[in-house]
């Protein structure tokens, strides 16, 4: 089996998206990540779940310290902090990865990628580099169960 035959159609955001958009796609999509692309459908990388939640908590610093002195009516509103930024404003640089494979990857090569990156989602491309689909791990994990014995 290909990429491109397991690829499905999912919603992408653009990098200068709103992050509160980026973030309801994803949770309205049951998505593990997200696909950022650019005007010309072209995957710019891929921002797996967990960067999302790091991106809503990034002014946090990760000190669960701080954390604890914001009351629980605030705390369940810590998401809405992000305000308008922009979906590259939120991502360090750094985490940014482009997991993506060609239509015609093995899903040996697919399974490869998303462990060496940690992804939980992966974007196919065409010849010219724009997005056919997105591959996920449950959708991958899925094509390769063994049948029950």
């Amino acid at each position: 089996m290909r990429a491109r035959e397991l690829a499905a159609e999912v919603p992408t955001v653009m990098a200068g998206d709103p992050a509160t958009h980026a973030v309801r796609v994803m949770v309205d999509e049951k998505l593990p990540g997200l696909v950022v692309i650019d005007a010309d459908r072209r995957p710019l990388f891929v921002l797996p779940g967990s960067q999302v939640l790091r991106m809503l908590v990034s002014h946090y610093g990760g000190d669960t310290a701080l954390a604890r002195t914001i009351d629980e009516e605030h705390a369940d509103q810590f998401w809405r902090e992000l305000g308008v930024r922009a979906v590259t404003e939120c991502v360090p640089p750094e985490k940014v990865k482009l997991a993506e494979v060609p239509a015609d990857a093995t899903l040996l090569e697919v399974a490869i990628l998303m462990s060496r990156l940690r992804s939980p989602l992966v974007a196919v491309v065409d010849r010219d580099r724009r997005l056919v689909g997105c591959i996920t791990l449950n959708a991958l994990l899925d094509a390769l169960a063994l049948p029950d014995s």
